[in-house]
């Protein structure tokens, strides 16, 4: 297996997994501004040639991380960023209820974006 490295495209929403120089998969998100800064993960992809390889662990991972480097939360709406939290408690604290509301509210209001 070719090492996968991550990159955070804050611009375009996306935090892309490489094998190479091909997108091996990706995590969808946006930043929450109100009512406070949050990074919200909308939708986890991984490509077929490369499923069963753990990419979409290790994004999950990376997006908890950069949170945690910038000292704000994850509030994931992605139904795999969901389970993937739940079982990895000690790197993927919970989401405030709230922040979960304003974050679907956000999402709502732009169906367009994802």
């Amino acid at each position: 297996m070719s090492e996968t490295t991550i990159r955070d495209d804050r611009a375009g929403g996306r935090l892309e997994a490489y094998s190479g120089d091909e997108v091996a998969g990706r995590i969808e998100y946006f930043v929450l501004e109100s009512p406070r800064r949050a990074l919200v993960p909308v939708h986890t992809v991984v490509e077929p040639a490369h499923e069963g390889k753990g990419i979409a662990g290790s994004l999950a991972r990376e997006l908890y991380a950069i949170a945690a480097r910038e000292g704000v939360p994850v509030a994931p709406l992605c139904p795999y960023v969901v389970k993937w939290a739940e079982r990895h408690p000690q790197e993927a604290p919970v989401a405030d209820p709230a922040l979960l509301d304003a974050a679907k509210e956000w999402l709502a209001a732009r169906p367009e974006l994802f």
